[in-house]
């Protein structure tokens, strides 16, 4: 015990050095850490003064990171695909609306979003053309069972089964032929080649005769009572009503009473 306390001084000794290294590490890290930050300032404001170089920046930030990204999944980002889709989301639909796209889903075992967007678009279309919306999708239901990339052997394309090369004249409207399989672009058209056949003939069954090709013939093979069936439907699916009879005369767009505003979709999240 008498030898402790010749140990005291060199411990307080060593005490003081590691507390000196220790403020002295502290300093440096803190003048370091000011340091960067001053950097990291001074480089903000030269960007801020210079779009030009932000921009480059970001330029060159973006295409790093989609290489690094493709590298890591063999997958090259495209974020603008999103925007080339045919989908919504059908909770955003107005009742009617909505009520048709599930309908339409379930029965034709096809997704419930691209079916929204192409339901939306016959009721935007069949408003725009006076044309009742679910008479339209009965129409595509009929030629195609909604494969936006059908083909017959006559050459009839797309949703609606429209004669590419015969109406070629209106897809010049949205880019050229190859609109033909773009499922909005291709309703447009059909709705209106039917329109004009029923203006033309006065009314709804020789209309679809006129539209399936058989305007010459002694029949249509029952396509018309076939879109009809679908039609009443379809109808009575959306509205939850069955089809007025005076509806088969002209197909009108006369929506029933109440009923809400037929180019609505709600903002989804």
């Amino acid at each position: 015990m008498a030898r402790i306390p010749h140990l005291i001084a060199p411990l307080r000794a060593l005490a003081t050095f590691a507390g000196d290294v220790a403020d002295g590490a502290f300093a440096i890290l803190h003048n370091g850490l000011l340091l960067v930050g001053a950097a990291v300032m001074t480089a903000a404001l030269v960007l801020l003064g210079n779009p030009d170089l932000l921009s480059s920046g970001e330029q060159r930030l973006s295409h790093w990171l989609t290489v690094r990204e493709t590298a890591a999944t063999g997958i090259k980002p495209d974020f603008a695909a999103i925007a080339r889709t045919t989908a919504i989301n059908p909770h955003g639909l107005a009742p009617a609306q909505a009520n048709i796209a599930h309908w339409i889903s379930k029965k034709y075992r096809v997704a419930p979003e691209p079916m929204a967007a192409l339901v939306h678009e016959a009721f935007r279309t069949g408003q725009r053309n006076n044309l009742e919306p679910t008479l339209i999708l009965a129409v595509a239901a009929i030629e195609s069972s909604f494969n936006p990339f059908a083909q017959s052997h006559a050459g009839a394309q797309g949703l609606m089964q429209v004669m590419t090369r015969v109406h070629s004249d209106k897809y010049a409207y949205f880019g050229g032929d190859y609109a033909a399989f773009d499922p909005r672009s291709n309703l447009r058209v059909g709705v209106r080649i039917l329109r004009e056949y029923m203006d033309r003939t006065g009314s709804l069954q020789t209309g679809l005769k006129w539209y399936v090709g058989a305007a010459n013939l002694g029949s249509d093979g029952g396509y018309a009572a076939r879109v009809i069936a679908e039609y009443r439907r379809m109808y009575e699916a959306a509205y939850g009503q069955p089809l007025p009879a005076d509806a088969l005369l002209r197909a009108r767009y006369n929506p029933p009473s109440g009923a809400e505003d037929p180019t609505r979709v709600a903002q989804i999240p």
